[in-house]
């Protein structure tokens, strides 16, 4: 009998439930308590959703992120912490830097990509006097919780091995010196669910599909022979990728069974099948947990069904990796066209599909013939749909050349032309481009969606809200102003809203990061723009005001990486299209009079493959993307892009081949620590460090920003540094951004008169 599981459910809930009892928390409109019967009803509710699954996981949920949860269990928060206030305050002074309005602040932990997702994790902090310590009492408590609803269950951990790899170490210490003691804690964890009725443990390892030395597969090995001692059986599981040359050393492990990921790592499978020592279990992720495109059943069970004869009770399946990427319920959408809605699925349709698959394995395809019939009706159809497919866009695309990708000349003949044009001050001020998405725009977007708004007076609403912003800003004096982005839902989906190929989900939320959710558009055809996107906007704008304003833009990659993509062409292919229609949007609104223009890449690392003898080939087309979008303009048009979270030391060199006039880069939670690259690569351009964390509610003082800007201006040259916060400020309220960006336009005067002074 094959056996069925999961590997991670979404957390925030259908309609986004845990989401809005955070913030509630976060602003004291509620107490813990209240936050956690609303995660408590959450679990229980995704459990039931889950109820057909052989084993159930305990221990996915998380009320910001899992490592931090990790890192909570390990007894791992650090020591900047309060230690006058309760657990839940604590971890959220972590996450944030402040778990309530009234409580201390303190610099929240550093904050990047989970793999090659949009989640995002918090980042553990290690140093040569770090040690472990058992806190196992949330995931024990969800373990007795899941155990009284009588569901079986398969508790879910982060390996000690991954989770040394994707900390960081503060005093430039070795993050494998601390194994042992880690260990000790997990052997101390086994023990504890062993006492609970504990049969399996899903451990996660996902480095494993990375390209290891020999010191991290030496840890893996000392790490599993040391578990390995519980009587626990311990699921190992890898996900995003293949396993290469770690397959064999996977195999090898002493654990009791090896989770893949069949979607990614196809081609591995006859390989685990024969290297899998016969009392093992071998998991294959059959159903792809990062896409929301249906699986090929009748395909699948083609291969599967010979899998399952040889190897009978020891194949499970389960979604290559959590679902946690993917939203919740297609039952929840209303408005999705018929047909494209057959090809989709989300969380509880994966589970379903899985089902089916489990079902005609162990009881014959007749048990579920309808539902195949259905499935394979639905392919047919995709493939088949001339809504998917356009000559026109094609040929397009077969013709770009290469001068199409270039700017008519280097970035020092364009820099003196474009300090004549716009005679910036030194340290010039600018923001990411949104500024905060009140109550008010938030509820006037959804008058004008229902109706009760017409057009003209929408428009006047979002005119407005642009004229407060503009005022703003003059107020604040900053140099280089922007819009505000009122009119923009989602920086992505607003774009895809506007482009011929996309489709959009009511209630497709995936989490971000903490409460922060994001719902991704669906690119399901060929992609084109039928008519200009922000140009009205951006030239109003600049009406206002005598001060540049920066034309707003998300760049191709990042649409691309930030979009549920089809699987039925080469997503190269696809970010070219991405990138004819943005370039097409950036000429007209060079043509308008807007001469700065801002191309957000924030994606652009995300969408690195995880092993780096792979990056290569994707640099070349993401950059050749960008650079195809943003260099049509003139000398005088400066191009900036953005890049958010983005430790690109390692391909700062593809950084630069993008040649942005300007770049702007988070750097405030790393201490400016990501320019370090900087002091050995001579970056050509001009470039703005964030020095305003807008990711907590945090306020910078002016003598952190100069203090920041002065490390900046050991590695960059005055001339050529910009002053900017990491990122959009849509998340933030008006109470918190005056003040901030108050304090960093005083940050730069002060810059001037010591540079002056100089």
């Amino acid at each position: 009998m094959a056996i069925t599981h999961n590997l991670g459910f979404p957390r925030i809930g259908k309609n986004r439930e845990l989401k809005f009892e955070l913030e509630k928390f976060w602003r004291e409109e509620t107490s813990k308590e209240d936050l956690q019967h609303t995660a408590q009803t959450l679990r229980k509710t995704h459990w039931n959703l889950q109820k057909q699954l052989d084993w159930l996981p305990v221990g996915d949920f998380s009320l910001y992120d899992h490592v931090l949860d990790t890192s909570a269990l390990v007894g791992n928060l650090p020591e900047r912490v309060s230690q006058e206030q309760d657990d839940l305050a604590k971890y959220f002074q972590v996450a944030r830097g402040q778990s309530h309005s009234h409580c201390q602040q303190v610099a929240a932990g550093e904050m990047t990509k989970w793999f090659d997702t949009n989640y995002h994790y918090i980042v553990p902090e290690f140093d040569a006097n770090t040690t472990f310590s058992l806190h196992a009492e949330n995931l024990i408590s969800q373990v007795k919780e899941a155990k009284a609803l009588g569901h079986n269950i398969k508790p879910v951990i982060l390996g000690p091995v991954t989770y040394l790899w994707l900390g960081k170490t503060k005093d430039g210490s070795n993050k494998l010196d601390l194994l042992d003691g880690l260990l000790a804690t997990y052997e101390l964890l086994l023990l504890a669910l062993q006492e609970e009725g504990v049969e399996w443990v899903q451990i996660d390892e996902p480095i494993l599909v990375t390209e290891l030395d020999s010191s991290w597969t030496h840890a893996l090995k000392q790490a599993y022979l040391a578990l390995n001692k519980s009587p626990i059986k311990l699921l190992l599981t890898s996900y995003f990728g293949e396993l290469k040359e770690n397959l064999h050393f996977a195999c090898e492990l002493p654990v009791a069974g090896l989770h893949i990921d069949a979607i990614n790592g196809f081609n591995e499978i006859d390989q685990v099948v024969d290297w899998l020592p016969s009392h093992k279990v071998l998991s294959l992720g059959v159903i792809n947990g990062r896409n929301i495109w249906i699986n090929d059943l009748n395909k699948t069970l083609a291969w599967l069904t010979p899998l399952q004869q040889r190897l009978q009770d020891r194949l499970w399946l389960a979604p290559s990796c959590s679902l946690l990427h993917v939203p919740v319920d297609l039952d929840s959408e209303q408005n999705l066209d018929e047909d494209i809605q057959s090809w989709l699925a989300f969380a509880v349709q994966k589970l379903d599909e899985l089902n089916i698959l489990a079902t005609a394995l162990n009881q014959g395809k007749d048990a579920v013939a309808e539902e195949l019939v259905i499935n394979e009706l639905a392919i047919k159809s995709r493939q088949q749909s001339n809504r998917v497919h356009n000559p026109l866009i094609k040929t397009r695309v077969a013709g770009i050349n290469d001068a199409m990708a270039q700017r008519k000349s280097s970035y020092q003949q364009r820099a003196a032309i474009q300090r004549q044009r716009f005679n910036l001050p030194l340290f010039p001020t600018t923001t990411i481009g949104s500024f905060p998405q009140t109550a008010e725009i938030r509820q006037a977007r959804k008058q004008y969606r229902l109706g009760q708004l017409d057009e003209q007076q929408y428009q006047t609403f979002l005119k407005n809200q642009i004229n407060h912003d503009i005022e703003q800003q003059e107020a604040l004096g900053l140099d280089v102003l922007v819009h505000g982005e009122a009119e923009r839902n989602d920086m992505v989906e607003y774009f895809g809203e506007q482009l011929d190929g996309y489709t959009f989900s009511q209630f497709g939320w995936v989490q971000s990061y903490g409460s922060r959710c994001v719902k991704p558009p669906i690119i399901f055809g060929d992609i084109s723009r039928p008519q200009a996107m922000t140009v009205e906007w951006a030239t109003y704008a600049q009406s206002l005001s005598s001060k540049p304003v920066k034309g707003m833009l998300t760049g191709p990659v990042t649409i691309l990486n930030w979009s549920f993509v089809r699987d039925d062409q080469p997503r190269s292919q696809t970010c070219l299209q991405l990138a004819l229609a943005i370039r097409d949007e950036v000429l007209d609104l060079e043509e308008a009079g807007i001469n700065i223009i801002q191309i957000d890449e924030a994606a652009l690392r995300e969408g690195l493959p995880l092993r780096q003898s792979q990056w290569h080939t994707y640099l070349d087309w993401a950059v050749n993307s960008f650079k195809l979008t943003a260099n049509g303009v003139q000398d005088e048009t400066q191009i900036h892009t953005h890049m958010c979270y983005s430790e690109f030391n390692d391909i700062i060199q593809a950084i630069a081949d993008m040649d942005a006039d300007v770049i702007t880069i988070e750097t405030s939670r790393s201490d400016m620590e990501l320019l370090d690259v900087f002091n050995e690569f001579n970056y050509p351009n001009e470039i703005g460090p964030g020095v305003y964390d807008i990711h907590t509610p945090n306020i910078p003082t002016i003598e952190q920003i100069v203090e920041l800007i002065n490390k900046a201006a050991e590695r960059i040259p005055a001339e050529r540094l910009w002053i900017n916060p990491d990122c959009g400020l849509k998340t933030r309220r008006w109470e918190e951004v005056k003040p901030a960006l108050a304090a960093m336009v005083t940050a730069s005067k002060v810059l001037r008169s010591n540079s002056a002074a100089a």
